[in-house]
């Protein structure tokens, strides 16, 4: 007979946990598997912690997302947003499936390029744009969306040195009934700047006025913000085929559709919030068909989506390292995994599973990092079974973030594992070590040698 592991007793209130749609939640239920493939035997082949991605949820969300507005309208684009996720072999799902690719900095247009996406499937977002990166992004066709006035006259004085003209739109920012309201990128919509912009360009006959785009913000909530923006935005594109004889070809509502994490401090779980994908397809949809173009003249929908496709595809498997009482009494418990590769968990309260039988017994606990710092906090309170040292943790709806805001800090990034459709595991980025974190480094020639 297996020997119990010992739990001393202790005294606690009863916690029946949130009210949801379905009453009081009354048990757990451990994660074993992720697509089939057992969490032990993959952390035992590529360590702990380790960051697990699901091939088959990443396409179904996507093929669910497309059928959401191509059933509702005619002529949708989607873009992947490369700084949710741009690990290749993520991006290149992406890709397969019809995504072109949405990248905020050079760095990120030569990884789209690398992946083999066409210079004309690229819209290039963001705030700094080097004269070198404006040049390689016109001479490929790809469509630039211009920040602020300056980079609209960075353009124009570059123009003449190019092969063809840059194809160009704006990015937009709008009151949309949200607050704060995201003003710190792109022309304002009410006070004339968007609108000065856009007759700058047709007036200066050296660009192709292609489009017009926002992002309104990000994890939102309200669908009526985005029938906002698209009004806006259609206002704007009226005035340009009446005004400047220049229709504009596409609309960018971009992205800021939220996934079904759970943010800080929220009443309810995030899967009893947030309005679907279908809510905002009918929304944006609805509007778009609202405002006076003909069949023929109606404009491309493009969407930025990256967090709503991505988040629930990701998953973080982790090591008990520890159990110890805080001095107010509450039980801690520390993992190996933390927020330098969880940035997330600023955010959200991430739901957390073992990944093995336990006993009945919960209890309300912190769980901890192992960074040597105090913000290192993977939940601040949370209800689990009790966990001992050496059990494993599976910490879900990853996917968005965390691997491109991680950091080498204390620790170092671990691996991490692409399960495909027929639940083969794949290695896609290697755990880090000493050699790569130090071979950039360079010492000068007085500082090789010490004597102690």
């Amino acid at each position: 007979m297996k020997k119990l592991i010992y739990e001393s007793p202790s005294i606690q209130k009863m916690n029946g946990g949130l009210m949801n749609k379905f009453g009081t939640r009354t048990e757990y239920e451990p994660v074993k598997q992720i697509d089939g493939v057992s969490v032990h035997t993959m952390m035992e082949q590529y360590g702990s912690p380790l960051f697990v991605i699901s091939e088959r949820t990443i396409r179904n969300n996507y093929q669910s997302a497309v059928r959401a507005f191509t059933t509702r309208y005619p002529k949708v684009q989607f873009a992947w947003s490369y700084k949710t996720n741009y690990l290749n072999a993520v991006c290149k799902i992406f890709h397969q499936e019809g995504s072109w690719a949405e990248v905020v900095s050079g760095f990120e247009y030569q990884k789209a390029l690398g992946n083999g996406v066409p210079g004309n499937k690229i819209i290039f977002n963001g705030p700094e744009k080097t004269n070198e990166e404006l040049r390689l992004a016109a001479g490929s066709g790809s469509l630039i969306h211009i920040d602020h006035f300056d980079e609209l006259y960075q353009l124009i004085e570059i123009s003449d040195t190019l092969k063809r003209k840059p194809r160009v739109a704006i990015r937009v920012n709008m009151d949309t009934g949200i607050y704060p309201v995201w003003d710190r990128f792109g022309f304002n919509y009410e006070n004339g700047q968007a609108w000065s912009a856009l007759t700058k360009i047709v007036n200066s006959g050296k660009m192709e006025l292609t489009g017009l785009h926002c992002h309104i913000g990000t994890f939102m909530l309200s669908v009526n913000a985005y029938t906002t923006a698209v009004k806006k935005l259609g206002d704007l594109a009226w005035k340009c085929k009446t005004q400047l004889n220049n229709p504009v070809q596409y609309i960018d509502i971009g992205g800021g559709f939220p996934s079904a994490n759970t943010l800080r401090g929220s009443f309810l779980p995030g899967t009893d919030n947030i309005p679907s994908v279908d809510e905002f397809a009918e929304a944006i949809t609805s509007q778009l068909l609202q405002l006076g173009f003909s069949t023929n003249e109606l404009p491309i929908l493009m969407l930025e989506s990256g967090r709503v496709l991505v988040d629930d595809a990701g998953y973080l498997l982790s090591t008990v390292l520890a159990n110890k009482r805080l001095s107010d009494g509450r039980r801690a418990t520390i993992l190996d995994a933390g927020v330098n590769i969880l940035f997330t968990s600023f955010w959200y309260d991430h739901k957390i599973t073992p990944a093995q039988e336990f006993t009945q017994h919960t209890e309300d606990m912190a769980l901890y990092g192992p960074l040597c710092m105090n913000i290192d906090v993977v939940r601040q309170s949370v209800n689990l079974p009790l966990l001992n040292r050496g059990d494993k943790v599976v910490v879900h709806k990853v996917g968005a973030y965390n691997m491109t805001q991680w950091m080498q800090f204390i620790q170092m990034r671990p691996n991490v594992v692409l399960i495909d459709e027929n639940g083969s595991t794949h290695l896609i980025r290697e755990a880090e070590n000493l050699q790569y974190v130090e071979q950039l480094e360079k010492i000068p020639e007085h500082l090789l040698k010490i004597q102690l």
